[in-house]
C-alpha cells in the first residue's frame, strides 16, 4: 500500500518512493542543549518517532541522522544575540560542555519516557566542526559567501530562487528588514554562516578567517550530507524552522552543490497551552517531569498528541492531558481484558481492522483516524486474544508499550483522596524546605498503608 506524505517544498501530498531501494535517509533537526526540552519541542519528536514506526511498518529499513546542537545557535534564529549555549553556561556557572553533557542527558531521559525510539546516528555539533568548516569554504568558492568584520555572510541575491518552503514575499520585506545588526550586510536576509569568535568566546576554533564558530544552520547542512548524501528522502521539523532555519539550509546546499537537499520536507505544527503561545514569559512552559508530577505520565502526553493530526495546531491543557492519562489506563484494561478472552474471531475481520488501520496511517500519518480503529477494537464486547495481538500490532507505530499494561496500571493505582491530600502537603512541605513536617506526613501515610520515595524521576507511592 502507498504512502502519503504531505511535502512542505511542493505543498501537497505525494506518494512516498525512497530514492534508494528500500532504505529511507531521514535528517531531523535535534535540541539545543541549554535547557530542558519541553513538551512543545516533543510534540515534534513523537511526530519523528511515528514517521519512523510507519515506515519500518511498511517494511523499510531506515538511515536516520539527528542532530545535537551545543554551539552555534544564537538567541535569535536570525543571526542576533549571543550563543544560547554560553549564555547557559554562564548563569549556571558551568562550562558550555558540561551544559550540553547535562541536557542532552535529559533530553534522552525524556525520549526513553515517551517511547521514542534513537536515531540510527545521534550527531553532535561540536564534534563536526571540521565538516562544517568544508562546507563553509565551499559556499565561500563558489561565490555565495562573503566576509565582513564580524562572520561570513550567505549571499542569497545569487540564488535562483529564495526562500523555498515558506510563502512569504521576501521582495515585499525587504524594504521594512533590519540591517542595523551588521550594516556590511550586503542584503537584509543574508546570514551567517561562520561567526568570528569576540575575545571573551569560549567556544571557537581555528579557521581561514580567525578564532570563531559556525552558524546553526551550517550544522544541518554539512551533517546531513556526511551520513546521508548531498540528496536523501525526508527532512523533518517543526513549523517554527521553515521560514528561517530550513530555508537557510537549502540556500547553503544549493551554495555548496547546487542542489536541495531533500525531497521530503514534513513539518509539525505548533503546540499551543490553554489557547495560547506556549512562553517562558507567561509561565507555560512544561516539561515531561512537570506533567508526571501532576500524575500525567509521559506516555498519556504522546496519546494526548495523536488527537490531533501533526499538520494542525494542538491545544494543551491539563485537563486534556489527564482525559488522556484515563484514556490510556482504559486503553491498557482493555488490552489485559482481550488478552484473557477465548472468543474466537472471523479472521476476515481481523484483517478488515488492520487494513483500515494501514490505511489510516499511511495517509500523511492520520493517528486520529488510526485511534478510532483502535478504541473500537479495545471497546468490543468480544473479549478476544485475537483483538490483543491486533493491538500489540498497532502498537508497533503508536509506541504505548502495551505489552507492559499490567505494570502501568499497578503503578498508576487509584490513591484514597485522604491519601492524595496528605502527598500534596507535603509537596508543599517540601518546596518550603519544612522537612520536619515532611517526615512526619511521611510516617503518617506509612500508618496508613502507603510507603513514599522520593527518587531523581519524582514522588513515587506503593500499597504496603
Amino acid at each position: 500500500m502507498a504512502i502519503k506524505l504531505y511535502n512542505t517544498l511542493t505543498k501537497q501530498k505525494e506518494n512516498f518512493v525512497p530514492l534508494n531501494g528500500n532504505e529511507v535517509r531521514i535528517y531531523s533537526c535535534g535540541p539545543t542543549v541549554y535547557s530542558f526540552a519541553h513538551i512543545g519541542n516533543f510534540r515534534t519528536y513523537v511526530f519523528v518517532d511515528n514517521l519512523r514506526r510507519i515506515l519500518e511498518y511498511n517494511g523499510y529499513t531506515l538511515k536516520h541522522v539527528m542532530n545535537i546542537t551545543d554551539v552555534g545557535h544564537l538567541e535569535s534564529d536570525s543571526d542576533e544575540g549571543e550563543d544560547k549555549m554560553e549564555k547557559a553556561a554562564r548563569k549556571e556557572n558551568k562550562s558550555p560542555y558540561e551544559i550540553a553533557k547535562f541536557y542532552t542527558e535529559a533530553f534522552f531521559k525524556d525520549m526513553d519516557k515517551l517511547n521514542i525510539e534513537r536515531p540510527e546516528i545521534i550527531a553532535k555539533a561540536t564534534e563536526h566542526i571540521e565538516d562544517m568548516l568544508e562546507f563553509a569554504k565551499e559556499i565561500v568558492k563558489n561565490g555565495y559567501g562573503y566576509e565582513t568584520s564580524t562572520a561570513i555572510y550567505f549571499d542569497v541575491s545569487k540564488l535562483d530562487k529564495y526562500p523555498v518552503l515558506s510563502n512569504r514575499n521576501i521582495e515585499d520585506q525587504i524594504a521594512g528588514a533590519r540591517v542595523d545588526v551588521d550594516p556590511e550586510k550586503r542584503n537584509p536576509y543574508d546570514f551567517a554562516i561562520w561567526i568570528k569568535a569576540p575575545e571573551n568566546h569560549i567556544m571557537k576554533w581555528e579557521s581561514p578567517w580567525g578564532l570563531s564558530y559556525p552558524g546553526w544552520h551550517l550544522e544541518c547542512s554539512a551533517m546531513s550530507r556526511k551520513y546521508l548524501g548531498e540528496v536523501f528522502d525526508i527532512h523533518t521539523g517543526g513549523v517554527d524552522h521553515i521560514p528561517t532555519h530550513h530555508e537557510n539550509e537549502i540556500a547553503q546546499s544549493k551554495g555548496a552543490f547546487g542542489k536541495i537537499p531533500a525531497k521530503t520536507w514534513m513539518h509539525v505544527e505548533f503546540l499551543q497551552v490553554d489557547g495560547g503561545k506556549m512562553s517562558k514569559s507567561l509561565g507555560n512552559v512544561y516539561t515531561i517531569t512537570q506533567l508526571e508530577e501532576k500524575g500525567i505520565e509521559a506516555l498519556a502526553y504522546k496519546l494526548f498528541c495523536y488527537t490531533a493530526h501533526y499538520r494542525t495546531k494542538l491545544n494543551f491543557t491539563f485537563e486534556g492531558a489527564m482525559a488522556s492519562q484515563k484514556a490510556l489506563n482504559r486503553l491498557r484494561e482493555s488490552y489485559i481484558k482481550h488478552l484473557g478472552g477465548n472468543e474466537d474471531i472471523d479472521e476476515t475481520i481481523i484483517e478488515e481492522y488492520k487494513q483500515k488501520f494501514l490505511e489510516a496511517v499511511n495517509d500523511d500519518l492520520n493517528l486520529p483516524l488510526a485511534m478510532g480503529i483502535v478504541w473500537e477494537i479495545a471497546r468490543n464486547e468480544k473479549k478476544s486474544k485475537k483483538f490483543a495481538e491486533v493491538l500489540l500490532d498497532f502498537d508497533r507505530i503508536l509506541g504505548l508499550d502495551l505489552k507492559n499494561s499490567n505494570k502501568y496500571l499497578e503503578k498508576n493505582m487509584q490513591i484514597p483522596e485522604e491519601i492524595a491530600e496528605l502527598l500534596e502537603k507535603r509537596k508543599i512541605a517540601r518546596e518550603e524546605k519544612n522537612w520536619a513536617l515532611s517526615d512526619e506526613i511521611r510516617d503518617e501515610i506509612k500508618q496508613r498503608g502507603y510507603i513514599v520515595k522520593d527518587t531523581k524521576d519524582g514522588v513515587s507511592i506503593e500499597k504496603i
